[in-house]
């Protein structure tokens, strides 16, 4: 399984849902809180081409995006494929 890393704050009700489906999964991720540490978001920025909002979720050296698009990619038989990949 590829890893998994996802940047959050810990209000964000998106980040969430985003780590629930992960762990409903039996995916283990990799947490980077951007609240505590202003520099990851400066890296979360970096690596997302600019994405501003968290959660932002990434799966290998795949940019899923937000919570949103990693349900959409659930909800279309994908995302097994690119967790496994």
């Amino acid at each position: 399984m590829k890893p998994v890393e996802i940047y959050t704050s810990p209000l964000c009700g998106y980040c969430h849902a985003a780590k629930r489906l992960l762990t409903k999964k039996g995916v283990t991720f990799t947490e980077h809180d951007v609240s505590r540490d202003p520099s990851l978001r400066a890296v979360m920025m970096k690596r997302a081409n600019g994405g501003r909002t968290v959660p932002q979720i990434f799966v290998g050296d795949t940019h899923v995006g937000g919570s949103d698009d990693l349900h959409a990619l659930d909800h279309a038989g994908k995302l097994d494929a690119l967790l496994a990949g």
